[in-house]
């Protein structure tokens, strides 16, 4: 097969591209060129803010085209000027209106949509919408609303920070959030884009959920300890309480992950995959996606060092944090 992948050279994107490589097709990535290009794939520099961006991939066809896109108007100028049998859209679990409910399967209500197609920042309406000019461009197209994903190239440090933070305590515990009964779930970049290869080939039709099984942060925290080798304890600390010391949830500068102080938003991360598992869907135990978000935040320059874009506590935040809690208490 011919796959273009628009992306394709940082993280889902590129994993994507790695998988179809491996499987002996034909890939070529299309982006700004800020991430190199998989091994074998051949790479088209575009700019997709510009009306005719897509010029450099003009007159070529493809048996299908994944698109990563968060921008209506860059999907609806790729399926005006892109040629393709299969297209394959990521979009999100922020198109669901509500997340007060579990696992909510695909016919669940929706976001409204954008009416203005340069607006990006409404992340749930613009993917609405996005889906919404993919399907009625194409014969057939696969829309997938991933859950949060995890692994090597997780950047935000989502998936990686409890297992690096077993690794290097600032003491006798770990600081988590919440309550170790709070429900989460991940799936795998890799388990992600083998799905998403299989659904190009296939010219599978259709929305699809796609994240791991239901967990608890509990769980999450007692795989990333084991991952770690640590003998530390967590230690589950009231949201109030992280809420005072301006603890953020979820992710960025001073945050601790995979929780959100809520309660119409504590099912966020959960979906129902049947749909998905039924297509084929599969994805590795949570402990094996762990050990590879630890070995990814090992091999980063700095890790978790306060960045603003890393979700978790620094080593400093972490002891301050420590520190007033037990001069409060």
């Amino acid at each position: 097969m011919r796959i273009l992948i628009l992306g394709g050279t940082a993280f889902l994107g590129r994993a994507i591209a790695s998988d179809a490589l491996v499987r002996g097709h034909s890939v070529t990535c299309a982006a700004r060129g800020t991430s190199p290009t998989p091994a074998g794939a051949a790479f088209v520099r575009i700019e997709r803010d510009d009306e005719r961006g897509l010029t450099p991939l003009a007159g070529e066809a493809f048996d299908a085209i994944v698109d990563v896109s968060r921008t209506p108007r860059h999907v609806e100028r790729a399926v005006r000027d892109l040629d393709a049998d299969h297209w394959v859209f990521v979009s999100t679990t922020n198109v669901y209106a509500r997340f007060d409910v579990p696992e909510q399967r695909e016919d669940a209500e929706l976001l409204d949509e954008l009416e203005d197609l340069d607006d990006p920042d409404d992340y749930g309406r613009a993917k609405v919408t996005c889906e919404r000019l993919v399907r009625g461009a194409s014969a057939t197209a696969t829309v997938v609303r991933p859950g949060l994903i995890a692994g090597p190239g997780d950047d935000t440090s989502r998936s990686g920070y409890y297992p690096w933070r077993f690794a290097h305590p600032t003491g006798h515990d770990v600081l988590a959030p919440a309550g170790p009964d709070f429900p989460t779930a991940m799936i795998d970049v890799d388990d992600l884009a083998a799905w998403i290869v299989d659904a190009a080939e296939r010219r599978l039709d259709g929305v699809f959920n796609a994240t791991g099984p239901t967990t608890t942060l509990g769980e999450v925290v007692r795989l990333a300890a084991a991952a770690s080798g640590s003998t530390a304890a967590p230690r589950w600390v009231d949201p109030a309480d992280l809420a005072a010391h301006g603890i953020a949830p979820w992710m960025g500068a001073r945050s601790l992950p995979l929780w959100i102080d809520d309660p119409d938003w504590r099912w966020f991360a959960t979906l129902d995959t049947t749909a998905a598992r039924t297509e084929g869907l599969v994805t590795r135990p949570l402990a094996e996606t762990l050990a590879r978000s630890l070995a990814y935040e090992a091999a980063r320059p700095h890790s978790l060092d306060g960045d603003a874009s890393r979700a978790g506590l620094s080593d400093g935040e972490e002891r301050d944090l420590r520190a007033a809690l037990e001069g409060a208490a």
